[in-house]
């Protein structure tokens, strides 16, 4: 689809609902679960009962957290983040919902964000409910348990990383400064569930819209799949920015099978050549 093209589409349709997904922030250095065809890249992660029932899997948990933290907590938005950013300043998108964990669009200037799956940046207590910012518990992990200090591992999706086994049956974790309970990152796991005033929003969201636009995700999640459904249902055009494979191809109304980043630049430079993000 050429640039003036893909202009008079966002032209005629907006303002626009976008979804995001973890190819957007590939570029900032951030892994995805998936492939290009929409299969699993690495193990499964861990499903939102087993933190909840089992102590080993909340110490596994931790462990991989503690190494893979860092890598997200310093990570940047790319030119993608700052290409929606503007376009949303520029009234062409009503609100993004965002199924990534990273906070890279608020990073960017994106105002109107929903965080669809959470966020990683901070966690909560599942006894009081008290949120604790990520970074604060890092100081106290790293008190706690001195030899996970120099480890370095590669990066895996959601601030996960590769620790060995007899590493995570080392580790102590850390409570809530509160009450003692369990803190929980604040985010969605596989098998969770989206809280009900996170669900009203979006559909505050959708209903704003005159169309949905997907950019950098496979759709292989429903939470972030049935917004394309909606859309399909109400008449709303539906557009997919992803290389990839997407769960929604089939029906989509307009799909570019390029990298996001390319596509969100080019269309950015054509409607206004001086911008720098």
């Amino acid at each position: 689809m050429l640039t003036d093209e893909l202009q008079s589409i966002i032209d005629r349709h907006k303002p626009w609902l976008v979804i995001t997904g973890a190819g957007i922030s590939l570029n900032s250095g951030i892994p995805t679960y998936r492939d290009d065809k929409g299969n699993w890249l690495r193990s499964d992660p861990i499903k939102h009962h087993e933190f909840i029932q089992y102590e080993n899997k909340r110490k596994r948990y931790w462990a991989r957290s503690a190494v893979g933290w860092p890598p997200v907590e310093r990570a940047q938005p790319n030119d993608v983040h700052y290409a929606l950013a503007e376009l949303e300043k520029r009234g062409y998108i009503t609100g993004l919902i965002t199924q990534n964990v990273d906070r890279l669009h608020q990073k960017a200037g994106q105002q109107n964000v929903i965080d669809l799956h959470g966020r990683l940046d901070r966690v909560r207590c599942l006894n009081c409910g008290q949120y604790e910012e990520r970074w604060q518990l890092q100081v106290r992990l790293l008190e706690r348990n001195p030899f996970l200090t120099p480890l370095t591992a590669e990066l895996a999706p959601d601030g996960d990383a590769h620790v060995e086994d007899k590493t995570i049956e080392k580790i102590t974790p850390v409570n809530c400064m509160s009450c003692d309970g369990i803190l929980m990152p604040d985010v969605v796991f596989f098998g969770g569930t989206v809280p009900k005033k996170t669900n009203l929003a979006t559909a505050q969201l959708y209903e704003q819209s005159n169309g949905v636009l997907v950019v950098g995700s496979s759709l292989m999640v429903y939470s972030g799949f049935r917004f394309c459904k909606l859309a399909k249902q109400d008449g709303k055009p539906l557009m997919i920015i992803n290389r990839g494979k997407t769960r929604a191809d089939d029906f989509a109304d307009y799909k570019i099978k390029r990298d996001c980043q390319s596509v969100l630049s080019a269309l950015i430079d054509y409607q206004y050549p001086s911008f720098q993000s």
